[in-house]
């Protein structure tokens, strides 16, 4: 049987052209064209962790490389700390305590990590614990000399096997005033009694600590003067995730 021919459709009405060319159409928006352009996700899986003083901006850098690149994100647990409220209060009684507390969940962030076939990233870092808030609360009183042997020994075994990052981006505040602002503007409740000599005595720290990182840990780390530029949007936005593209390619 001979398949049934399609029904021929009847002509269409020809109109004259318009005298009025189509309008242009609208550029791309420059960042958006920028982004296209200079920002690349890396091919391979890659593992990145965001380092700084409390108040630099890690969450939001984090937050934009996550979207940015299409990272898995690893937040700070710090709001679901359990410690963190009464360490505030009494910094001698619970230095010891939310030291080790930060020390588990970042083992177990690392742990996840390693189990993710995606790029991750990571807000602040395994190490800035024993390499800064461990000897500095140490230094202030609020450790004693036993508690910061047996922080040590906790950190040597339950990193002993775990992967390092690939890259961090260490974000460099040298102002505890600029600190002291994102601070109140963020509006943490358990953060209002920091105060600007603390800032300064972690800053202190913080300065050395790219330094540590390649050294003694073998981490490749880019520091970031972040006082002025604001990455949330605009040109500081668009030049801080080139700067990571360029870091992590």
């Amino acid at each position: 049987m001979s398949r049934p021919t399609a029904r021929a459709r009847p002509a269409t009405r020809t109109e004259p052209p318009s005298s009025k060319a189509p309008p242009p159409a609208a550029p791309a928006p420059k960042s958006a064209a920028r982004n296209a352009l200079k920002v690349k996700v890396p091919r391979a899986k890659r593992f990145v962790a965001l380092a700084g003083n409390i108040g630099a901006g890690k969450t939001t850098a984090a937050k934009l490389i996550s979207q940015g690149f299409g990272f898995e994100l690893f937040d700070e647990p710090v709001i679901d700390n359990r410690f963190l409220r009464d360490y505030y209060g009494d910094m001698s009684r619970w230095s010891f305590t939310l030291q080790l507390e930060f020390l588990i969940r970042r083992v177990e962030h690392h742990e996840l990590i390693h189990s993710v076939r995606k790029s991750c990233v990571q807000d602040r870092t395994l190490y800035e614990d024993p390499e800064i808030f461990a000897k500095y609360l140490h230094g202030l009183g609020h450790m004693t000399n036993a508690e910061l042997d047996l922080y040590y020994e906790y950190f040597q075994r339950l990193s002993r096997h775990i992967v390092r990052p690939d890259k961090v981006i260490c974000f460099d505040v040298s102002s505890e005033d600029v600190l002291l602002q994102r601070i109140r503007t963020r509006g943490r409740a358990e953060e209002k009694g920091i105060g600007k000599q603390f800032l300064k005595g972690l800053n202190g720290y913080y300065a050395g600590f790219p330094q540590v990182l390649q050294e003694k840990y073998g981490v490749d780390c880019l520091v970031v003067d972040v006082s002025k530029q604001d990455i949330r949007r605009g040109p500081g936005r668009e030049e801080f995730l080139d700067r990571v593209s360029a870091f992590l390619a």
